[in-house]
């Protein structure tokens, strides 16, 4: 009883697990991917990745996002690998896990123009767009508000 006692006299007065900032996510994410930080404010980031490939950073509350955009038809190879990248350097997510929610959002999206897959305790949300100035493939990783 007691041992149990001081067990959770400890941990109540150790510190709690902080989220990491919004500056540590960008650092995360941009040694993650060696994506360049293009534009950075307080609760955001903006990254070229390389052509016509941009990832973004939202880091507001306690709810972390990061999305990928490839402007073009069809995107490359290397942007799934982009994605699972960023999204693991911000939720912490197995990248297998990503890589799968990621294919199945990424297919429905090309049937459906929009997809969401649930994932551990995130939801990948992908989308298919043709405008006038041209296809865009876009996913976002969105943390869900723990409860």
């Amino acid at each position: 009883m007691r041992s149990a006692l001081a067990l959770l006299l400890v941990l109540a007065a150790s510190p709690a697990v902080a989220e990491p900032s919004c500056a540590d996510l960008i650092e995360r994410v941009r040694a993650a991917t060696k994506a360049e930080v293009a534009e950075r404010g307080a609760d955001f980031a903006r990254f070229d990745a390389g052509p016509r490939t941009g990832l973004t950073l939202s880091c507001a509350g306690d709810q972390s996002s990061v999305g990928a955009q490839y402007k073009g038809e069809t995107a490359p190879a290397d942007y799934e690998t982009l994605f699972v990248q960023a999204g693991h350097a911000v939720t912490g997510i197995a990248p297998d896990r990503l890589r799968e929610a990621a294919r199945q959002a990424q297919d429905g999206a090309q049937a459906k123009r929009h997809s969401t897959v649930d994932v551990d305790g995130a939801r990948v949300t992908c989308a298919s767009m043709r405008r006038e100035q041209g296809a865009l493939t876009q996913c976002a990783l969105l943390q869900r508000p723990s409860t």
